[in-house]
């Protein structure tokens, strides 16, 4: 189920449920606010070819354990635009 479709050119929040849903996510936002990717890796304090494998989808043993968490839970995680 692709995320971005949904959001297109919009704000809405994106579901996250999934390696390639948060990458989904932060490509939107990323080019949203106008950013290649090196830019936005210098910023974060990140790789560039990092910041590459977590928006191709890339499940990282970090990512894999916060999905797992959020599973147990029973809940899941929205991105949207802050407002600060």
């Amino acid at each position: 189920m692709p995320t971005e479709d949904t959001h297109k050119g919009s704000r809405g929040p994106f579901r996250v449920y999934s390696p390639a849903s948060l990458g989904d996510a932060i490509r939107h936002y990323r080019t949203a606010a106008g950013l290649t990717q090196a830019q936005l890796a210098e910023m974060a304090g990140l790789q560039r070819s990092y910041l590459s494998e977590l928006e191709s989808g890339k499940e990282t043993e970090q990512l894999k354990r916060i999905l797992r968490v959020l599973r147990q839970l029973g809940v899941r995680m929205t991105l949207d635009e802050a407002d600060w």
